[in-house]
């Protein structure tokens, strides 16, 4: 079980009220004993690496061991004595990878990961790529060679070795290196880590030579004062952008704020509600991001989505000045709102640093928008000193609603028997959620939006970011890890899709004692493919009833439960009802607060075509 440690410096300082949590670094017994090594001194160069990611304050070390950074490995062991890092062993690469990215979603801080050269860096790189187009920090470590081809042992070391192993993920990482020396290996981690905690955050990669783990130390080393190391401040926006920013929006009849990827500060959470009210303007978020606003504010017009509906096209049409924070995929959101060819009439703010990092090889930067007033900086950046404006030109009076405001409307009870639908599951877990300080790591596919009430920064967590499938266990133990000591309560609910092809991730989680509770909507298809299928039989005239051929996880279906209870975890199912979902939920709440982790299968019917969310749960995100 986790030991209560000392508090994580999260998102603003350590414990502070700015962050409205204290999040806690879990401390593990360690599971197995430790010898205590005669000569734990620093001698070697892998000693020194292990060191300088102790004074990074990278608590844990993600990895799937492997020979090609055993000289780490004995260093993070016999050197640090496993603590600060603290290694989570993973069973898959792309797990470690995705465990990280969940903790940064939450810290907005990089976690350590070990990965063994160029296979098990391959075995990563969905994660890599996922933490990539999500903007999240993470310092990888790999290992090579050896690099002097005289040292490398027959076979093994050949296939293991790679001239710019770097190069398998340069295009969707921020940077990577290779050092040569001890010293050099210093500076390079120091670099990693400072890049990776830079806006717009991203992976980083240090590549690190078999040979040069293992040589001794012919001087003492010296370390950076990280204190002038520390990772640099986003750009500020102009008073000049600020001021016209602040004109447009004052004397915007229909303002609309789009909020897209911002911080996890409680005081950030407030100062973007405060903007909001300053202006007047209507809110609209996004399921792609982690909570940016409270959904229940009467300005945030309608609930968060994955795609527009015809109500948000609406205020996107009728708006006459746009504000976009660093909202993702800003002209294909104006494609969907207003058609492909048609014009934007409404002015566009557009504040992000996202620019920085488009490289053209992949198409994350998507569309080039229409936009009227660009401003380089983050939103957080800049929204304080545009609320300021805006409230001197008005002269600090309350500015009124200026669209009608969003109206609660109740929400209908699920149906008490006979299988549910997704929607009767996401009634059910709202209703869970209500009275309890929930983080969820992430909701599955189709999640029917208007079911969920967003009211603090870290109640949700976003999407991994890459829309393949499988970083759901992964990302929601990482989100767990972050939260673990806080007072609020990990959750996840996913696809079986995304838990079958990540599932034994969470062996992890219970070695470590990492509490969850992870909820599997289990429709048994991969029914956003069923969907792709119909559309294409339709367009062919061909027959629909077809769509599920070669989809169906079924004959036989696949015991969820059994797999994650060879994990180490509990669970029971398959449950079909409202009622017995909710019952569930109270047995899984328990054994988590006790420090367990527990699976639900809940079955839902895949629903008949028409039915909107009802079913769509797996399967990948377009």
């Amino acid at each position: 079980m986790a030991q209560k440690g000392p508090a994580l410096k999260d998102v603003a300082k350590a414990g502070s009220q700015k962050s409205g949590i204290a999040l806690a670094t879990a401390r593990f017994d360690d599971k197995d004993t430790l010898v205590r090594p005669s000569n734990a001194q620093m001698g070697w160069a892998s000693d020194a690496m292990a060191e300088m990611l102790r004074r990074l304050d990278l608590r844990y070390i993600a990895l799937t061991p492997g020979a090609s950074y055993r000289g780490l490995h004995d260093s993070l062991v016999n050197y640090l004595g496993n603590r600060d890092p603290q290694m989570l062993v993973c069973l898959h690469e792309e797990h470690a990878v995705g465990i990280a990215q969940g903790y940064a979603k939450v810290t907005e801080k990089p976690m350590a990961v070990a990965v063994h050269s160029n296979v098990g860096l391959m075995h990563a790189t969905m994660a890599i790529f996922n933490a990539w187009c999500a903007r999240n920090p993470i310092v990888i470590l790999g290992a090579t060679g050896p690099g002097d081809a005289d040292e490398r042992r027959p076979w093994i070391d050949w296939i293991h070795t790679a001239k710019d192993q770097g190069a398998l993920i340069r295009h969707y990482t921020k940077w990577d290196d290779e050092p040569r020396s001890a010293v050099a290996s210093v500076e390079s981690l120091t670099r990693a880590w400072q890049i990776a905690a830079t806006p717009p955050y991203g992976p980083t990669y240090v590549c690190l030579d078999v040979g040069l783990q293992e040589s001794k130390l012919e001087k003492e080393m010296q370390f950076p004062d990280l204190e002038r190391f520390a990772p640099g401040e986003p750009p500020a926006p102009s008073s000049e952008a600020i001021e016209r920013a602040a004109k447009l929006l004052a004397e915007a009849k229909r303002p609309l704020i789009l909020m897209g990827r911002v911080s996890r500060n409680l005081d950030d959470w407030q100062a973007r509600i405060d903007l909001a009210e300053a202006i007047g303007g209507a809110v609209l978020t996004d399921m792609k991001t982690s909570a940016a606003f409270p959904t229940e504010h009467p300005l945030h017009v309608m609930e968060p989505r994955h795609r527009p509906s015809p109500e948000s096209a609406r205020y996107v049409k009728e708006a006459d000045v746009i504000l976009s924070l660093d909202w993702i995929d800003l002209r294909g959101y104006f494609v969907l709102t207003l058609g492909k060819d048609a014009p934007v009439e409404a002015k566009v703010i557009h504040c992000s640093v996202d620019d920085y990092l488009h490289n053209g090889w992949s198409m994350d930067h998507f569309g080039l928008p229409p936009v009227d007033l660009k401003i380089l900086s983050t939103p957080d950046q800049m929204i304080r000193p545009l609320t300021e404006a805006v409230r001197r030109l008005r002269g600090n009076a309350k500015t009124d609603p200026k669209w009608p405001v969003r109206q609660a409307k109740p929400l209908p009870a699920p149906r008490a028997e006979g299988m549910m639908s997704l929607r009767d599951l996401a009634l059910v877990v709202r209703e869970f959620c209500e009275t309890r300080e929930v983080t969820m790591a992430g909701y599955s596919l189709g999640w029917p939006a208007d079911t969920v009430n967003f009211r603090h920064p870290l109640d949700y967590m976003g999407i991994d970011g890459g829309g393949g499938v499988g970083a759901g266990p992964s990302n929601a133990i990482g989100t767990a890890l972050a939260i673990q000591n806080s007072g609020r309560f990990p959750m996840a609910v996913m696809g079986d899709g995304d838990f079958a092809m990540g599932c034994n991730a969470f062996w992890t989680a219970a070695h470590m004692g990492i509490p969850l509770l992870v909820v599997i909507a289990n429709n048994r298809v991969y029914y956003n493919d069923v969907a792709h299928q119909e559309r294409m039989a339709v367009v062919r005239d061909r027959p629909v009833e077809n769509k599920f051929v070669g989809q169906e996880m079924v004959h036989p279906a696949i015991d969820l439960v059994g797999l994650a209870k060879a994990q180490g975890l509990q669970g029971e199912g398959p449950v079909e009802s409202a009622t017995a979902f909710r019952e569930a939920l109270k047995r899984g709440e328990a054994i988590v607060n006790a420090g367990g982790l527990y699976v639900i299968d809940a079955r839902v019917d895949v629903g008949a075509p028409g039915e909107g969310n009802r079913g769509h749960t797996s399967g990948r995100k377009d």
